[in-house]
């Protein structure tokens, strides 16, 4: 057994360690976090609908379910090049270096290196002694966190940074939704002007028929005027279609972060537009807090900017800072050893250590008005919060309920489509042997130019329908973890949201208590 005089000294030392955790660490002012009650459906409105799943998980790669490699090469090249994403990824780095600033901010600072010299003359009636005065050293400050102003500087750096880290993958869910709708733009572009040549091949036929049953007497001029006019109307929608088409990949390879003509190589093989998946996983409402990075964002945003009331509040208490310097000092006379090994020789040891208190009793009103600034900040964040929470939701039915009706629509135009091309080729073989006049031929093949662009635009409405849903449920980010690029470690991160403490509800750092929420 240690004896009694050991165990009180190693009591005292246990107290003193104590006492000074208790003094660095203190504690925090300020609200705490607790995120707000959001209320949300417990399923989509047409969760029973067979071509949705709400059991399975969404898809993250959900542009492979077009099963078309040209965009499934294109979202690849954008990940990797486009400029958005990049000046994205700066923003991380950007933030990350803040949270280092916070950091630093809770350690000693001013470390400042002292270093002097002085030299002085004394007349006598023996003559003129030389003595030099040097001093070597440094001083630092140290404020202790009492109440948490520091710390609370941290988490709401790095909450920021987390932030950053969301944004960074929101834009990667926005980048993949728009390659694919320019794509999608591309391919029906492609598809109205090769139908359209198609529907003018069609009606030169019809009026090289028209001419010769007029040079045969078989019919007036009129018919041949007609045909000409829908042969010249077709054609003239062409041009304004290859613009339009031009215009689409120039946006593509603006998005690829390469100069117009990057991007035709790639699209040189056809393949149509892309077909809509026969059924989309969309899981349920309450997936969407944790999976759409724009939600996060803005949950981290409101974390941030609690911890920035604490920030303020503190300033509302008395700050202590311990304060010391460190050196030697020597007064060298003449004739005397080298004036460095004076100063760094016995006796030459100068210390100083102490302590200051401040509390800026006389700038109150301003520190108050800055609490209830911070505080109007929060509440916004924490509302802004609620909202994004509730767009997300409608952007998910609005999404749902396009990808199922325009589905219904892609139906109904394709039987429109095959009826109106029977209709064409029955008019064609009756005034070809003069069973009926031009006009039946006229109208048959402007109802099935209308019938076959409304396909198309059927088409491509499904397939962007189902794009702006993939969008919606916010997968597809996750390409930048499985890529291991820089930002992958706080992509991880943001699973859990720094200092979500739930409590009863968001407390206000002034009198009034909780925020108030609708």
């Amino acid at each position: 057994m240690a004896p009694p005089t050991a165990k009180h000294a190693d009591r005292d030392a246990k107290r003193a360690v104590l006492v000074v955790w208790m003094l660095v660490s203190g504690c925090m002012v300020g609200p705490e976090y607790a995120r707000p009650e959001v209320p949300l459906a417990s399923s989509w409105t047409e969760s029973g609908d067979p071509r949705l799943s709400t059991n399975a998980t969404v898809d993250v790669a959900w542009w492979t379910s077009f099963e078309d490699p040209a965009l499934d090469r294109l979202i690849d090249l954008a990940y990797r090049q486009d400029l958005s994403l990049q000046i994205a990824r700066l923003r991380i780095e950007e933030s990350r270096a803040q949270v280092g600033v916070a950091i630093a901010e809770m350690f000693p600072r001013n470390p400042s290196p002292v270093a002097s010299g002085s030299v002085a003359g004394i007349t006598r009636s023996g003559g003129t002694n030389i003595y030099g005065q040097y001093l070597f050293g440094f001083d630092a400050t140290w404020e202790l966190d009492l109440w948490g102003r520091q710390r609370r500087g941290v988490r709401a750096a790095r909450a920021d940074f987390l932030a950053q880290v969301a944004d960074y993958q929101d834009a990667i869910v926005s980048l993949n939704a728009e390659i694919a709708r320019s794509y999608v733009l591309v391919r029906t572009f492609e598809r109205l002007i090769e139908q359209a040549e198609a529907n003018a091949t069609l009606q030169q036929q019809a009026q090289e028929i028209a001419s010769a049953r007029f040079r045969h007497g078989a019919t007036s001029e009129l018919d041949v005027a007609q045909a000409t006019t829908l042969l010249e109307t077709t054609r003239a929608t062409i041009p304004g279609l290859r613009v339009g088409h031009q215009q689409a990949l120039n946006a593509l390879s603006t998005l690829l972060g390469r100069p117009r003509g990057y991007v035709e190589p790639l699209l040189a093989e056809s393949r149509g537009i892309p077909s809509a998946p026969q059924s989309v996983a969309v899981g349920v409402p309450a997936e969407l807090l944790r999976r759409r990075p724009d939600i996060r964002a803005a949950e981290l945003r409101a974390i941030a900017q609690c911890n920035r009331v604490g920030e303020a509040t503190a300033d509302l208490y008395p700050s202590f800072s311990l304060t010391g310097f460190l050196g030697t000092s020597a007064v060298v006379g003449a004739g005397a050893e080298p004036a460095l090994g004076r100063v760094f020789g016995p006796g030459t040891l100068l210390y100083s250590f102490g302590g200051s208190l401040l509390w800026p009793l006389l700038n109150y009103p301003q520190i108050l008005e800055n609490i209830e600034v911070q505080d109007a900040r929060y509440a916004q964040s924490l509302l802004e919060y609620a909202r994004t929470v509730l767009v997300a939701a409608q952007e998910v039915e609005d999404g749902i309920v396009g990808f199922l009706l325009s589905g219904e629509a892609v139906q109904f135009s394709t039987s429109a489509v095959t009826a109106a091309e029977l209709a064409v080729n029955l008019a064609l073989i009756q005034y070809r042997e003069g069973a009926t006049d031009f006009m039946r031929v006229v109208d048959t093949t402007r109802v099935l130019l209308e019938a076959q662009n409304r396909l198309t635009e059927s088409l491509s409405t499904n397939t962007t329908n189902a794009i702006a849903l993939y969008k919606a449920l916010g997968g597809g980010w996750e390409i930048a973890r499985e890529e291991g690029a820089t930002p992958e470690r706080p992509a991880r991160d943001t699973e859990r949201a720094p200092d979500a403490r739930p409590t009863e509800r968001p407390a206000r750092s002034r009198a009034g208590g909780g925020a108030d929420w609708p």
